[in-house]
């Protein structure tokens, strides 16, 4: 069967509907009746995710009670290599999200590490319009576009830090989009994306993002591509180590220049510039003799932002992932984590400043919010994934400056491949 328009607004209903009749063992939509697998063999690809995140506080924080939040991504890749029958001709990806729910951190605990990582935007929006393609040599991959920056950096490829739910975690560390213009799924921002590779171990990630701060988490810009009012461009750069023989490792270096003014933390004159670096690092240290899939893997991440306009100076994380921790279960996973996010200090005094102003006590805070996170992945079926969590928040309100006790919360992922 060759490659037809008509096959459009077929598959788009039969990504947004969930048919009661048969699953197929990968997706919980199915093959749609064969369409799916021959339209994927056509160059069109649909692809589409569900995470539902749960959370209940029972000890500590604000308030005892419990919040939900959820995130929705439909996705088409067309490969114009087979569509057009061409060599090298390139890859175009369309990726819409949604987001609705409810702040677990904001309402229950008070703390500045999200317990949900998708809670954020609750809107429907447009993440992704990109083209990709290799330049000159298969060595040189370049994508462009409107796209988030963290899809293709600062991240670990391997994925290993979702397997927790809090976005300190999941994701990368945050104090990179707190203090300058690096964007995270899902907000996007028109730019470019270079990856050379020098060898199948080492490779280098450069790029270039416009910076848009009036449009982060406005609904009115969900499908506006061009900036709003662009403020500079952010530039990372990043060196990547994958170990390939024997036990597996994944290790990254970077560095971004964001060129935007930004005012300093406590005075009204304005910096120029803001910046960061980081480290991050993802390393199987044993191995099963008589079960290959069980490993133990152990990560970390160091990143330090801005001192003069970041608000999140510092974050620092590491823990252990355990892959099939049982014979029988193959595909779940049992992870522990401990995370440290640091305020900067001139946040701290200027909120001390402005309590003594106004003639209150300013509580003795320690200087650092502390997350510890335990989780288990339990692979439901082949789409479907239920994770749960439990998560101590330590010093809480280390950032917004208030005494709030420790909190104990336990929560729920589920994710399903639709």
């Amino acid at each position: 069967m060759s490659s037809s328009p008509r096959y459009l607004p077929v598959a788009l209903l039969g990504a947004c509907l969930l048919p009661s009749f048969a699953f197929a063992d990968s997706t919980l939509t199915g093959d749609w009746g064969g369409l799916r697998s021959q339209m994927d063999a056509d160059g069109i690809r649909f692809t589409g995710d569900y995470s539902g995140e749960s959370v209940y506080n029972t000890h500590g924080g604000l308030k005892r009670s419990a919040r939900y939040s959820q995130n929705l991504k439909l996705g088409v890749r067309f490969d114009l290599d087979k569509l057009l029958q061409a060599d090298n001709a390139g890859v175009v990806q369309l990726t819409i999200n949604d987001r609705r729910g409810n702040d677990g951190s904001g309402d229950l605990v008070g703390n500045r590490l999200p317990l949900q990582e998708n809670y954020g935007g609750l809107y429907t929006r447009l993440t992704e319009l990109s083209y990709e393609r290799t330049l000159f040599t298969p060595d040189l991959d370049v994508k462009l576009g409107y796209m988030a920056m963290g899809n293709d950096l600062g991240g670990l490829d391997s994925g290993i830090l979702c397997n927790f739910m809090n976005a300190g975690f999941c994701g990368h560390p945050l104090n990179m989009s707190g203090g300058s213009g690096w964007t995270n799924y899902p907000n996007a921002r028109l730019g470019v994306r270079v990856k050379y590779s020098f060898d199948p171990a080492w490779q280098l990630r450069v790029a270039a993002f416009a910076v848009d701060p009036e449009s982060n988490g406005n609904s009115s810009r969900a499908w506006n591509i061009t900036p709003k009012h662009k403020t500079g461009t952010v530039v990372p750069v990043e060196l990547v180590y994958k170990k390939l023989d024997g036990l597996p490792g994944e290790y990254k270096v970077g560095w971004y220049y964001d060129s935007s003014d930004a005012k300093r933390i406590g005075s009204n004159e304005e910096v120029a510039g803001r910046g960061g670096h980081y480290v991050l690092l993802d390393q199987a240290v044993w191995q099963a003799s008589d079960l290959k899939g069980q490993t133990l893997h152990v990560f970390g991440q160091a990143a330090a932002a801005s001192s003069a306009a970041s608000p999140f100076s510092k974050w620092y994380s590491t823990g252990v992932v355990l892959k099939q921790p049982f014979a029988s279960r193959p595909n779940d996973t049992l992870a522990l984590g401990f995370g440290r996010a640091v305020p900067n200090p001139r946040s701290r005094e200027v909120q001390e400043q402005n309590a003594l102003a106004n003639g209150e006590d300013f509580p003795n805070l320690g200087n650092a919010e502390r997350l510890i996170e335990l989780s288990y992945g339990y692979q439901a079926t082949p789409w479907l994934t239920l994770r749960p969590d439990v998560q101590y928040i330590m010093e809480p309100g280390a950032f917004s400056g208030a005494d709030i006790d420790n909190a104990l919360v336990v929560g729920l992922q589920v994710k399903a491949a639709l």
